[in-house]
């Protein structure tokens, strides 16, 4: 056993050391977000020419995703959907959402995701996480949406009618009730007859020549002459978003946009304006439709929606129909991110072809115990342990590694011995009613006792110490018989005089032979347990230094830093405490198995102790002097 304990000791390393790496390499193949969400669905956003082909350059976006019955299963997700993760294909980054409406009972969803840097001619990769019944609240709406997003207007049910989802927090004034069943959710509903006031501030300026976009979903009801979907009025500095008889335009200071092709009646489009650079582009449903060579005036009064009450605008009349996700931005957004809008957000078959949901994926841990998510939290925590804390996790590990090699060893000897003293015991109850029976110059019937042992049983019976002892004293005595066979032997009458005793100096000499004996014994059973011992008392305080100095430095940072959160000093402090974790882990098994080691060696001693006294009353006996 000794002989191969390096070798074991290697192998064990290894296997160690594989074990702590196979759960990361489970976690890259599975590439499971977090355990806790047990269902999850890929979405696939696809501007190649497999999907929608797109290639003007779209940049982040705010994705709508819908959802309903036969594509997302509600009854696996909480009520109101606060449930719903979204994380980047790299299942690590989660991404930031709102949920605008959410009917488990319709089952329909309507949810917002931002999607960074959505690259044109690629396809992107989305994952959605549901199905766990604590999840907390998600972020506010605000969240979704770029810094360059200053309006957006769902048109919501309820008190949300006019409510601003975007970080501006410009929510209308007179916004009538929303009209339910609308092109995303709910929308709104207007008649042209009372303007819905955008107030300024919270809403951002118009700066001169500065870029600006401007966007809605419009059903119209009935086409009219110069119907307002928006508009903004300063003086004479005027912008104007319309309607036509049908015509898509753009007015700035009297100055309106090229005519293209007529709209109907009673069907959804999505009007875009874009003001970059002294020029104004209007899009019609993703495609550039006409345009108009003016830049953008300053305008700090508030804006618009359905008519231009200004006195000046005798000429307007208000629209009529139906207005869904009005946004507004202060950066002139690129062809391919209206191009995006219009097919995601519509009901056309380009929405489907840019965007594909799959079937459910469940996760291998949806059933885990609470010992798995005290394993997936420890996981999680060694993530922030500092370089010596993992130094100290190590020392611990190779402490835990030799000790348990060691223990193996030990039980595997104890159990031997005690199946060779069995043995061996069956044996001397016959010879210890005569030990005279070994009192002999041949060698191999003292190993053999007296040539009832077979050359098998012999060979365990070697492991057991009790005939390791019985074989010292049988020696013994036959030494000193030969002895006096020599010293009494008469040539003259040519036979020998044997003498049939041992002296009591003899006795004791043997006696103490066999305690010699006895002690080599104790020496090879106690062998090698000293490094359970180190594991005991060295393991708690190797944790300790690791945990001291994870806090030192934990708290050094933090000083630095200036931040002084529970967010930023707990996972240093927990990171910190796994060091105390690993060395209590490594003391804990090491002091009942040493209790149960020294328990049974113990027993192994009194076993000793008692052969030897009955050996040498026993040899008193039968060699009287």
């Amino acid at each position: 056993m000794t002989k191969h304990l390096p070798l074991l000791s290697a192998l064990l390393l290894f296997s160690t050391a594989l074990c702590s790496v196979a759960p990361s390499v489970h976690a890259a193949e599975k590439a499971w977000w977090n355990d806790k969400w047990t269902l999850r669905k890929k979405i696939d956003i696809d501007t190649t020419g497999k999907g929608l082909p797109i290639a003007e350059p779209i940049g982040t976006s705010a994705v709508l995703i819908r959802l309903h019955e036969g594509a997302f299963s509600f009854m696996n997700s909480r009520e109101d959907g606060s449930d719903l993760r979204f994380v980047a294909d790299d299942h690590k980054t989660e991404l930031k959402h709102h949920v605008e409406k959410w009917d488990s009972l319709l089952q329909e969803g309507y949810v917002w995701v931002q999607v960074p840097d959505l690259a044109p001619s690629k396809a992107t990769t989305i994952w959605l996480y549901y199905g766990n019944a604590e999840a907390p609240a998600p972020e506010a709406a605000k969240e979704t949406y770029d810094p360059n997003t200053t309006l957006v207007y769902h048109f919501g049910d309820g008190a949300k009618t006019g409510t601003d989802s975007s970080a501006s927090g410009a929510n209308a004034e007179g916004a009538p009730a929303a009209a339910p069943a609308s092109l995303v959710a709910s929308g709104l509903r207007v008649f042209g007859q009372a303007a819905i006031k955008v107030p300024a501030p919270p809403l951002p300026e118009f700066a001169p020549g500065a870029p600006v976009t401007v966007s809605a979903w419009i059903k119209p009801s009935a086409l009219q002459p110069n119907a307002v979907i928006f508009s903004r009025r300063d003086g004479l500095n005027v912008f104007i978003l319309g309607l036509n008889n049908g015509i898509p335009f753009v007015e700035i200071n009297k100055q309106r946009s090229s005519d293209g092709a007529p709209i109907a009646a009673g069907g959804w489009h999505h009007v875009a304006a874009v003001a970059d650079a002294g020029n104004v582009t209007v899009y019609l449903d993703g495609k550039s439709y006409g345009a108009v060579s003016a830049a953008m005036p300053s305008i700090k009064t508030p804006a618009e929606i359905d008519k231009d009450t200004s006195p000046s605008a005798t000429s307007f009349n208000g629209f009529t129909g139906e207005i869904d996700e009005l946004q507004i931005a202060k950066t002139a957004r690129p062809a391919g991110f209206i191009q995006f809008a219009a097919a995601n957000q519509g009901t056309t078959a380009d929405s489907s072809k840019l965007l594909s949901i799959g079937a459910d994926e469940s996760s291998e841990h949806e059933e885990e115990g609470e010992i798995m998510k005290h394993l997936s939290l420890i996981t999680d925590i060694s993530k922030d342990l500092t370089f010596d804390g993992w130094v100290v996790i190590f020392l611990c590990t190779v402490l835990a590694i030799v000790g348990w090699i060691i223990a193996a060893g030990k039980v595997m000897y104890l159990n031997t011995i005690e199946k060779a003293s069995k043995e061996f015991m069956k044996r001397w109850e016959t010879i210890a009613a005569d030990l005279t029976a070994i009192d002999t110059e041949d060698a191999e019937s003292v190993k053999n006792i007296g040539g009832s042992v077979s050359s098998k049983m012999q060979k365990l019976m070697r492991q057991s110490p009790l005939y390791q002892l019985y074989h010292l004293g049988a020696q013994e005595i036959s030494n000193r018989m030969k002895t006096f066979r020599q010293v009494t032997f008469n040539p003259q009458e040519k036979k020998e005089a044997r003498v049939m005793g041992l002296s009591g100096r003899s006795i004791q000499a043997i006696k103490a032979t066999l305690h010699g004996g006895m002690v080599r014994e104790v020496q090879k059973l106690n062998g090698k347990l000293v490094f359970l011992t180190i594991g005991i008392a060295g393991g708690p305080y190797l944790g300790l230094l690791g945990t001291v100095i994870g806090v030192m430095i934990t708290f050094a940072v933090i000083a630095k830093s200036g931040e002084v959160e529970v967010n930023s000093i707990a996972p240093g402090i927990a990171g910190a405490l796994l060091a105390t974790v690993a060395g209590l882990a490594v003391a804990i098994p090491a002091l009942f198995i040493y209790s149960y080691l020294s328990s049974r060696i113990k027993d192994v001693v009194s076993n000793m102790e008692t052969f030897i006294d009955e050996f040498v009353t026993k040899m008193a006996e039968h060699y009287k002097e």
